[in-house]
């Protein structure tokens, strides 16, 4: 099998095991994912085939959605190994896909290739601006989580285990990761694409802040 034939099966498998999700990492999050990533790497010059494998298998593997520690991306290996793809290849794809996830504040990031540097920029990118307004509540309904709790302050996790466990309110995700990411971006297109996205995200808590106090009448406590 080709790369290409490769790259388009593997995005009609993504997409079909994808397509129900409603935390807001559906098959449309993936193909923005996907599609920011190729841009990105045509102004970086990184290996195309590596960034597409990645990008589209990125959340195969997640976190957030499989149970137990283990982050070793079994499905997505096991995927391209049934795609025959190049076994060096394969293992670079999983190193990538291993790194991808922002894992707290305190966390220092362990990416180390170019590749690895574009994909996570270009989920980072779809994880602020007003498509991740969008996403960040999606999530928080998902999840069960409060929107917003006046009484539970945002924290900036030390460790992963600490962001993993928690269970705080979607607008306090904003300031434990999602305005943390601009200034996390590894590659100049990226970055210049950052600086509109924040704004957004800055806009948006200042109205939600807004709203909230003209409706706080002072009994919010009782």
């Amino acid at each position: 099998m080709n790369k290409r034939d490769v790259i388009q099966k593997t995005a009609e498998y993504i997409k079909q095991e994808f397509q129900a999700d409603s935390s807001g990492h559906d098959w449309w999050h993936i193909y923005r994912v996907w599609k920011n990533a190729l841009a990105i790497c045509e102004s970086e010059r990184g290996d195309i085939f590596i960034v597409e494998l990645a990008a589209l298998l990125h959340d195969l593997d997640d976190w957030k959605f499989n149970e137990g520690d283990d982050e070793t991306p079994r499905r997505a290996q096991a995927w391209m190994e049934s795609c025959g793809v190049d076994s060096q290849i394969n293992a670079q794809v999983c190193e990538v896909i291993s790194h991808i996830s922002y894992k707290g504040a305190g966390v220092e990031n362990k990416m180390n290739s170019l590749e690895g540097f574009i994909v996570q920029d270009a989920d980072r990118l779809d994880a602020i601006g007003a498509i991740g307004i969008g996403r960040a509540f999606a999530y928080g309904g998902y999840k069960n989580r409060m929107m917003y709790d006046p009484d539970s302050p945002p924290q900036m996790h030390a460790t992963f285990e600490q962001y993993k466990n928690s269970k705080s309110a979607t607008i306090n995700h904003f300031y434990e990761k999602l305005l943390l990411l601009k200034d996390m971006m590894n590659t100049p297109a990226a970055k210049k694409i950052a600086e509109e996205r924040h704004e957004v995200m800055l806009r948006f808590l200042d109205q939600f802040m807004k709203e909230w106090k003209e409706n706080d009448t002072g009994d919010s406590h009782l």
